[in-house]
């Protein structure tokens, strides 16, 4: 199993990420992609993803870091695009759900990065929330200039899955779908996610999955948590979790081009 969305550079990691590593290994994740939100974690980001073992980064920024975008920004992202373990451009996107950047400073920096991740033919690593129709309107001119995209921690409607389905994209679905306080929408609408295009993460250490039994101490989140959620989206899909399993860990390889 192959996390795609690990905040691994998180504070919260800082006094035993080790320990997480090597948790998530005897639970089963054979790789996971850990996630660059702005320029500094982005570095943080690559560098774990060279510590560790089976490990990739995105480098990018995130639609609340928008504000903080220059040219600079760009020069420093396309020289880490540059290096080995990098494999996607982002996290990056529009969030006007909280607009910690007004939406002017999110779509400069969105489109910067889709011409970052076309002009270097990589994928892009993408959040949307609260902003669906514009976000496609400002990424469907690149599609075709883009070898691939994923849209992680999907949380949308099915409507919206469709049309991000339909335009080729990859959904990453996450533990929010195990919260029987607003994750029933997007647990009824599993099903309807073609296998190919499905692709899962934990979010870590965001997101912990409310239905795991017994609770941990910590309400924090890790990769070794993926199994369960993987469990999870299988029963509710109606799938052999190992054959999901297999099918998401293709999507991966194709999306990413990696090998694990």
């Amino acid at each position: 199993m192959f996390d795609i969305g690990v905040n691994l550079t998180s504070s919260q990691f800082a006094k035993d990420r080790d320990e997480v590593m090597s948790r998530s290994v005897a639970a089963g994740v054979d790789g996971m992609l850990l996630t660059g939100t702005n320029l500094h974690e982005s570095q943080q980001a690559q560098a774990l993803a060279r510590q560790y073992t089976r490990c990739w980064s995105t480098a990018g920024v995130h639609p609340h870091d928008s504000s903080h975008w220059q040219a600079s920004t760009e020069e420093a992202i396309v020289a880490l695009a540059g290096l080995p373990e990098v494999v996607a451009i982002g996290e990056c996107g529009l969030d006007f759900n909280r607009n910690f950047s007004t939406p002017q400073e999110q779509e400069r920096a969105f489109l910067a990065q889709l011409h970052i991740a076309a002009e270097l033919q990589m994928p892009v690593f993408m959040h949307c929330r609260d902003a669906h129709a514009r976000f496609l309107t400002l990424l469907e001119p690149w599609l075709d200039k883009l070898p691939g995209a994923v849209l992680h921690c999907f949380t949308g409607s099915r409507q919206e899955m469709q049309e991000c389905v339909d335009r080729g994209l990859y959904i990453g679905i996450t533990g929010w779908v195990c919260d029987e306080r607003r994750g029933l929408e997007l647990r009824e609408l599993l099903p309807f996610i073609p296998a190919e295009k499905l692709l899962i993460e934990t979010d870590a250490p965001y997101l912990l999955p409310r239905d795991i039994s017994p609770k941990p101490a910590s309400r924090r989140n890790e990769p070794a948590w993926l199994p369960h959620i993987l469990e999870r989206i299988a029963t509710w899909r109606g799938d052999d979790p190992q054959h999901l399993a297999a099918i998401t860990d293709d999507n991966v390889r194709a999306l990413f081009g990696i090998a694990f």
